[in-house]
């Protein structure tokens, strides 16, 4: 296996720093683009990354623009909003699919629960396959029950209170999600406390999410801890142009303890990616 750092345009120009895990072989059996989560740095899906290139399949992840501080600079000088993320996605599935069309094999996305909402954007990019892990709407009355007792005070009054002190989110020091750029807090916090989400002030974009015809692989755990099961649900009918088959990942069933919203992309629970993720991959 080797890796290759890459950069490419993103949301109004900026550039997107990627990193590609590319298997030995003169040829990957296909490709893979993984989608980070809010607030979830590339880094953490280097696990995953290497597991399938070693299976032959070249994979990209990628870190929004502004993100992290190592690789874009303060986070008080972002202009990234939430929209723009979903744009920067959209970006790295087009510099994915270059590398997929160069090889002749097939794209997969795979999107980690704010990663996975992006492929609504996508209709225009030739996906042959997606796979949702633990994606449902942001939407907080469809959470999880703790988080939708305690995230109207989030929302409404800790970050807006400390995103206006620091000049962006400070999520390690309040010990809730991570650091994030101002304008991607403040526009995701109001999609999170509205029953329509991004569609309340992009109601536009129904009609582009309607036009995916990329097959679906959605999978949830009862055990997450930030979205309920009608979350997921819930974000699935956002795509009445495709199939998407829903599936539970019972940690029992194969062998762990629990799942929750992010165990399924670290190597403790590399189980699930043998026996759900990889018989879900298109390959040539």
């Amino acid at each position: 296996m080797s890796i290759e750092d890459v950069r490419f345009p993103g949301a109004a120009g900026r550039q997107v720093a990627g990193r590609w895990y590319l298997p030995d072989a003169p040829a990957p059996v296909g490709v893979v683009a993984v989608a980070p989560a809010m607030a979830m740095p590339m880094r953490f899906y280097r696990h995953l990354a290497a597991w399938l290139a070693e299976r032959g399949f070249a994979v990209l992840t990628f870190s929004y623009h502004g993100s992290e501080p190592e690789l874009y600079g303060p986070l008080r000088e972002s202009t990234a909003t939430a929209l723009d993320w979903y744009h920067d996605a959209e970006a790295a599935a087009g510099h994915a699919r270059a590398r997929a069309d160069a090889a002749g094999v097939p794209l997969t996305w795979v999107g980690h629960s704010f990663g996975g909402q992006s492929l609504g954007f996508l209709a225009d990019v030739a996906v042959e396959q997606c796979v949702m892990v633990t994606s449902g709407t942001g939407w907080r009355g469809l959470a999880a029950p703790r988080i939708r007792t305690w995230s109207p005070l989030l929302w409404r009054v800790v970050a807006p209170v400390a995103t206006a002190a620091a000049g962006y989110y400070p999520g390690r020091r309040l010990h809730v999600l991570d650091d994030l750029p101002a304008g991607v807090m403040r526009q995701w916090g109001r999609w999170c406390l509205h029953r329509d989400y991004l569609f309340s002030e992009h109601p536009e974009l129904r009609e582009r999410f309607a036009k995916v015809a990329t097959p679906v692989t959605a999978l949830w755990t009862a055990d997450d801890e930030l979205i309920s099961p009608e979350s997921i649900r819930s974000w699935s009918r956002e795509f009445p142009g495709t199939e998407i088959e829903l599936v539970e990942m019972r940690a029992a069933e194969h062998g762990l303890t629990r799942v929750g919203h992010s165990g399924f992309f670290r190597p403790k629970r590399a189980v699930l990616w043998a026996e759900l993720l990889l018989p879900r991959l298109a390959r040539a």
